[in-house]
This record gives structure tokens, C-alpha cells and sequence, in this order.
């Protein structure tokens, strides 16, 4: 029987190399044509504590990470003991018998990692042992992992060749030890290859390259989980002329900064997590009143406080949208896949030069650390926006009306003073009662701008609709297409440009009877502010700091599509 899909969970302790096993397996499949994506969770601590990383393949597009298990590679007992439940009826468990042993043998084979590894003369293989024992329960091919090594390890190093033998060796040592075992789940499907060139990213490293591809010149960010690979990917990649990357000592510098350097002409943008952002809130006001582009992007993680600094959540919307005090409204994007990722974070430096202020793209962790394939993006076919400066003479008043108008350079004619103070047309400070409403008119103004961008519509004549945001897209899309194959009457609709929101979608939203909302947070954060505009919206919330199973999101659209018809029928 072959097998379309095939999801592996490697779960231990933090450092026995869970995440190497996992992102190999995926980047190996993803060579040959398959569609994976990767999910990561573990502790905050720097070493140890209970680390897990799943990686799905499949023959066609991944929408989740996978609900059931196949395989579980259990490192430790406290591993085993965890997750042995989730593994589905008919999965396979392999265990390190150089650990532990488990009670119950019935779906279960263990294999000595450690010693087999050591026997290749490469104490640092036991990922490929087990790669080996996963190849052969679903009758990969070993040409496949075998690939993939050779262009891991040819380095030009001295000790390339050794190192790839060593892995050869490990990788056929763990398929004997799986093929003693008489365990077989099938054969893996061969692989459709994708139209067009593939490559496997993350979130965090999507948004880098695409905020480059939009012409960023000035990053500056604090470390911050789960934020931190980004400031990372810029320090080595964002250099030449004219570009600048530099570590803050705080984020509260990390923002000033950026104010700075939008006032002097440059894209610029940093990365944080909520607890930033909480810090951010002074600048951002202060870019807001004296409307200056830039672009923060927030990797959002649980809260509140520290709260779950290495797990997921979508619960920074309402911050993001008012980080400021008083009558603020910054434009958010949050981007629902890795490939949004990129095209999200290139439309943030947009918009914030297209009406110049700052502007937040709202990530969160289980985008950050996903590894998928994507098509490869045609740079050639992005479109990059520059903002309206000022070439006239001295005399120009920049705040002047009600609406944009062109942007003075430091140096250039029309010199003027960004104040955070409320001022007038040439930003000097005043209180006038007239100047205060004709200043906050023109800031709100101006999100008139970034509306009419695109939204995903399905099955519109339903009179409810389901909307996600964010990362929690694919679990949803998933759930929806169970409904819809059993029949179910149900809208979709989907944007990752949160605020403004399309304003023709958000007149279609008002028609609905419901709009169901799925997102990671206790408060209904998106429902409520849907509600705040005139949407008759209900959120399906999660909190456990982990994304949404397809299965038990399914379950609930359903049991709340079902109160609604006997509501309907009693009426």
C-alpha cells in the first residue's frame, strides 16, 4: 500500500539533535519533489528540557504539520512517556534501547543510538541511524538520504569524505536495524515534483529575505525569542554599501533608532517578540505622530510577561494594532504561511514608505522556526514602492492638510521638526484645539492608503463564514475542506492584511449571519475587533501555547455550524 503522507515525530531532551533530524528528513524529501513542513517546540532553557520536532511529507501541498503519527522516535523515556499516545493506530515507535525500555513492546523496536553511531566512527551520526530506520519503514529510497548527505557534508574540508562515509554507514546500519524488526508502514508514494524551482525556508529567514528584496538598508534589533534569528540572518547577510545592522542594548534604543533612521531617508526595521513590543510602544507613537516609515516586525510567542517564551500564540494583535497611548492605529500584516512571509514583510516596508508612518508585521513563533518549501520567489515580478520625498524649495510646510504629502530629506531643501508633540504644518509645537483635530484627521487619513489589497474568498453565498489570520490559516484551510467534503455549507475567507482590512472584504463580512474566527488566544482578539466594525464575529480560541489539530478544529466548526442550524429550525 503506498502511503501519500507520512508525519514522524522525534521527540527527547533539548541538544540530542531532534531539529537536525527532523529538518534533514524534510530537506531530503523536498530535494526529490515532495511538499514537507516541519514543526519545533521546546523549553526556554538554553540546553535539555523536553524538546520535540515533528516533520510531515507528503505528495501533495502541507497545509498542518499533522495531527496523527506514523513514527515516533523516542530519545529518552520521559519522551516516550509523553507522546507515545498521539502515535496513530498502526504507527511504529523506535526507541533508544541505549536508554530505556519501554513497558509495552506491541508497536515498538528499539535500537542502541548511541553505540550504533559510534560504530561508524562518527559519534555525532546517530540522526542518521535513525533517518536509516525511517527510510526503510517506508521504503525510501537510500539514493534519496544518500543525496542529501553528499551535499550537507562537501564543505571543502579536509575530512569531507570521511565525514560522508561515516553517514553512509549509519544510514544502512539504522535501515538493518528496522528491517530486524519486521515493522512496515508501506511505501512512501513517489513524489510530484512542484512546477517550478523550490526552496526550503522558515518564516523568520522569509521575512529577512523579503524585507531585503524590498530594499531594506537599516536593521536594528535586541535578541529576543523567537525573534532573534532574524537579527541573526541580517548580521551576516545585510552588508555593503549603504546597508547597516547593528545589535541594540535595549529595544526601547531599537526603536529610537529606527525613528531616526526613517527621518533620514532609509527603509529600516527591526524584530521582537511581545514583551518588545510592550517597550516599543513610546517609539511607535512617536513615529506615528511625526510619520516616519518603518516596520517592526513582532514574532509573537505566549504571554502575558515572559509567559511561553518558546511556544506559539496569536494574542498581540490588540497591542499591535494600539501600541501607543492615545488615538493610534498602526497598519498590521500577518502573514498565514512561510511564503507569505516573504511577500508580507516586502508589502510592511511598502506600505510604511507608501504612507509614511510605521507599520507592524505580526508573525509568531510557529511560523519562525516552520521549515517548508515554497515556490522560489520572481523577484522580478515584486513590485518595491519608495516613499514621496520633497525637491522643492525652503519655505514647505510638510503637515500642512489632510492629507500625504512628500517627505523632506535631512540635507535637502524643506527643512522641518518631527515632533512628537502635537504641532502644526511645519511641526512646531502647538495646543490649538484646531491644529490637534486637524492633525489626528490627517494621520487616520492616510490609512486610506494601504485598503483594496487582496483577500481569499470561497463559497461566498454561505451565510457563515469562516476566517482565521495569521498562522493559524492552515489548520483552518484543512478543517474547512473536511467540512466541505461532508457536505457542509460554509464560507472562507482570508487575508493577511489585518488593518485596514480590504474594504470590500470587510463589507462582505458584514452581510454574514456569523463569521467563526479561529485564533490562539483566550481573549477572541480578531472577533472583537470584527465586532468593533460592524461583523457579527465569534471566535474558536486555543491557548495551550501549541497550533490547532485539523481534526478537533474540524470538530468544533461543525458542533457550532450545528447549533446554528437547530437555532435556525426553532426560529
Amino acid at each position: 500500500m503506498q502511503k501519500s503522507d507520512f508525519v514522524v515525530r522525534f521527540a527527547g531532551e533539548g541538544g540530542q539533535g531532534m531539529v537536525t533530524s527532523s529538518e534533514g528528513l524534510a530537506q531530503a524529501a523536498s530535494n526529490v519533489g515532495y511538499h514537507v513542513q516541519t514543526f519545533v517546540t521546546f523549553p526556554s532553557q538554553i540546553m535539555g528540557g523536553p524538546t520535540m520536532a515533528q516533520a510531515r511529507l507528503a505528495t501533495t501541498p502541507v497545509l498542518s504539520s499533522g495531527d496523527d503519527i506514523d513514527v515516533l522516535v523516542c530519545f529518552n523515556e520521559e519522551a516516550y512517556q509523553n507522546h507515545r499516545d498521539e502515535v496513530r493506530d498502526g504507527g511504529v515507535i523506535i526507541y533508544n534501547s541505549g536508554e530505556f525500555e519501554p513497558d509495552d513492546l506491541a508497536n515498538s523496536f528499539g535500537m542502541p543510538f548511541a553505540d550504533l553511531a559510534k560504530s561508524t566512527g562518527n559519534a555525532r551520526a546517530e540522526n542518521m541511524i535513525v533517518l536509516g530506520a525511517l527510510a526503510h519503514l517506508v521504503s525510501m529510497s537510500q539514493t534519496i538520504l544518500e543525496d542529501f548527505v553528499k551535499e550537507r557534508f562537501t564543505r571543502g574540508r579536509a575530512n569531507d569524505e570521511q565525514i560522508i562515509v561515516s553517514n553512509f554507514e549509519a544510514l544502512t546500519l539504522g535501515r538493518q536495524e528496522a528491517e530486524k524488526s519486521g515493522f512496515s508502514l508501506g511505501e512512501l508514494a513517489p513524489s510530484i515534483k512542484p512546477e517550478g524551482n523550490q526552496i526550503l525556508i522558515n518564516g523568520n529567514e522569509a521575512i529577512s529575505l523579503g524585507a531585503c528584496a524590498a530594499g531594506l538598508g537599516f536593521y536594528i534589533g535586541y535578541p529576543i525569542s523567537p525573534a532573534t534569528s532574524i537579527l541573526l540572518w541580517m548580521e551576516r547577510n545585510l552588508t555593503g554599501k549603504g546597508k547597516f545592522v547593528y545589535q541594540a542594548s535595549s529595544e526601547i534604543e531599537a526603536i529610537n533608532a529606527l525613528v531616526g533612521a526613517g527621518f533620514g531617508g532609509q527603509k529600516s526595521m527591526t524584530a521582537t517578540a511581545g514583551p518588545g513590543l510592550s517597550l516599543m510602544g513610546e517609539g511607535l507613537g512617536l513615529a506615528w505622530m511625526s510619520e516616519v516609515p518603518l516596520v517592526v516586525a513582532d514574532i509573537q510567542r505566549g504571554g502575558p510577561s515572559t509567559g511561553l517564551p518558546t511556544k506559539t500564540e496569536q494574542s498581540d494583535l490588540l497591542m499591535a494594532m494600539t501600541p501607543g497611548h492615545g488615538d493610534v492605529s498602526i497598519p498590521i500584516i500577518a502573514p498565514g504561511t512561510v511564503e507569505e512571509c516573504f511577500y508580507g514583510a516586502a508589502m510592511a516596508l511598502n506600505w510604511a514608505e507608501r504612507y509614511q508612518g510605521p507599520v507592524i508585521l505580526l508573525s509568531e513563533h510557529m511560523l519562525s522556526e516552520r521549515k517548508q518549501n515554497i515556490p522560489k520567489p520572481d523577484l522580478s515580478k515584486l513590485v518595491i514602492e519608495e516613499r514621496q520625498t520633497y525637491t522643492g524649495s525652503n519655505g514647505y510646510n510638510r503637515y500642512d492638510g489632510w492629507e500625504l504629502s512628500p517627505m523632506p530629506l535631512p540635507g535637502n531643501p524643506g527643512s522641518y521638526i518631527a515632533n512628537g508633540s502635537e504641532h502644526d504644518g511645519m511641526g512646531d509645537t502647538t495646543h490649538l484645539p484646531e491644529r490637534h483635530i486637524q492633525m489626528t484627521e490627517r494621520r487616520f487619513s492616510k490609512l486610506k492608503l494601504l485598503e483594496n489589497e487582496e483577500y481569499e474568498s470561497r463559497n461566498s453565498d454561505a451565510s457563515i463564514a469562516l476566517m482565521p489570520w495569521g498562522g493559524s490559516k492552515g489548520p483552518a484551510q484543512a478543517a474547512y475542506d473536511i467540512i466541505m467534503d461532508n457536505d457542509g455549507e460554509l464560507g472562507w475567507y482570508y487575508t493577511m492584511f489585518l488593518n485596514p482590512l480590504p474594504a470590500e472584504l470587510l463589507e462582505e463580512l458584514k452581510r454574514k449571519e456569523l463569521v467563526l474566527v479561529p485564533e490562539l488566544n483566550y481573549l477572541g482578539q480578531f472577533s472583537g475587533i470584527l465586532r468593533s466594525q460592524g461583523v457579527k464575529a465569534e471566535s474558536i480560541t486555543q491557548y495551550t501555547g501549541l497550533p490547532f489539530k485539523v481534526s478537533e478544529l474540524a470538530e468544533r466548526i461543525t458542533e457550532r455550524l450545528e447549533q446554528e442550524q437547530k437555532v435556525s429550525v426553532t426560529v
